[in-house]
C-alpha cells in the first residue's frame, strides 16, 4: 500500500468515475485503474462496484476512504511543516491543493490559475474537483473534500467567499437575428435559446437568473453537452447566455451585449474553517492576479 494508491482511490470515490477521477489528478486513466486495482489485491477486499456509467464505493471501501483520508491529510500537514523544497523560491510550500470548480468555469482554474501558481510552488500537488453546479461546490467544501471552490458568487453564508473578478453574461446569437445591439433584456421573452437540460443544477441557476430577470425564452435546444452549444447557434438552432471571456473568439456567432449590462461575479469559496498553509498561499496568489 502507498500514499499514491490512497490518493487514487479518494479522488475516484470523489468524482465517480475513474476517467474523471484520473483528469483530476492529471494522470493516465489506465494507471490509477491499475493501482487500484493493485491496492485491491493486495487488501483482499473490493473498494468499488459499478454502478450505472460509474463506480460506487461499497460498503468496506467506504470505511477504507475515510482512513484513507484521515492518513492524507496527516501525510500533508506533516510536510507543510518541512523545510523548502530544493530549487523552490523562499516561502514556497509542499502539500496537496484540493480546489473544486463548476464546469464553466474549470476551463479558468486549469488554464490559468493553477498552472500560474504550480511555477512557483511545484512541490505542491494538485487536485481538480469537477462539480455540477454550485450546490455541488458547496457539499464538497462543506465536507472538506476540497480546499477551496471557484465558483459564481453569492453562495450560502456559511461559506466565506473572495470576490476576485467580475464577468460579463452576453447573448451569442446565430448572424441572421435582428436584434437591436445592445440587446434589451426584454427581447429574451420568447427568443429561442439553448439551455442546459432540465431537472440539472445548471439549468436551475439559468432558470433562477432568468426569472429574475422577469423573461421567459423558448428552450430552443437543452443540453448538458457543453460542446453541442455553440455548434448549435451556428446552425440557426436558437441564442446563448454565457461569459463574454469564453466566446470572444468564437467564429461564426455574433457576440452581443445585454442592456442593462448581466454582470455575474466569480471567486473562490471555502468552508469557515482554518484553511491549510497550501490552500492559504493559493487564495492570497489567486487575489493578487
Amino acid at each position: 500500500m502507498n500514499l499514491r494508491q490512497l490518493r487514487y482511490v479518494v479522488a475516484t470515490a470523489d468524482h465517480g468515475t475513474m476517467t474523471a477521477a484520473a483528469h483530476a489528478l492529471f494522470v493516465a486513466q489506465p494507471a490509477l485503474s491499475r493501482a487500484i486495482r493493485e491496492l485491491e489485491r493486495e487488501l483482499g477486499v473490493e473498494l468499488f462496484a459499478r454502478a450505472g456509467r460509474g463506480v460506487a464505493l461499497t460498503d468496506t471501501g467506504e470505511e477504507i476512504v475515510r482512513y484513507a483520508r484521515d492518513a492524507l491529510r496527516a501525510v500533508d500537514a506533516i510536510t507543510a511543516v518541512s523545510a523548502k523544497p530544493p530549487g523552490g523560491r523562499p516561502g514556497a510550500r509542499a502539500g496537496e491543493l484540493r480546489v473544486a470548480s463548476t464546469l464553466t468555469l474549470e476551463p479558468e482554474l486549469t488554464a490559468r490559475l493553477l498552472p500560474a501558481f504550480a511555477r512557483d510552488q511545484q512541490a505542491v500537488r494538485v487536485r481538480v474537483l469537477r462539480c455540477d453546479g454550485r450546490d455541488a461546490v458547496g457539499a464538497v467544501v462543506r465536507d472538506g473534500r476540497a480546499d477551496l471552490a471557484l465558483t459564481d458568487l453569492p453562495v450560502p453564508g456559511d461559506l466565506a467567499a473572495h470576490p476576485l473578478e467580475q464577468r460579463e453574461i452576453v447573448l451569442i446569437s446565430p448572424p441572421a437575428l435582428n436584434v437591436r445591439e445592445p440587446v434589451p433584456v426584454s427581447a429574451l421573452d420568447g427568443m429561442r435559446l439553448i439551455m442546459p437540460a432540465r431537472g440539472g443544477p445548471r439549468r436551475a441557476e439559468l432558470d433562477a437568473l432568468l426569472a429574475r430577470l422577469g423573461v421567459r425564452p423558448v428552450a430552443a435546444v437543452e443540453s448538458d453537452d457543453r460542446a453541442s452549444w455553440l455548434p448549435s447557434v451556428r446552425a440557426g438552432r436558437g441564442s446563448l447566455l454565457w461569459y463574454r471571456n469564453q466566446v470572444e473568439a468564437a467564429e461564426g456567432v455574433v457576440v452581443r451585449s445585454l442592456m442593462p449590462p448581466i454582470i455575474a461575479t466569480i471567486g473562490l469559496v471555502h468552508a469557515r474553517r482554518p484553511l491549510t498553509p497550501v490552500a492559504r498561499d493559493f487564495l492570497a496568489f489567486a487575489k493578487s492576479r
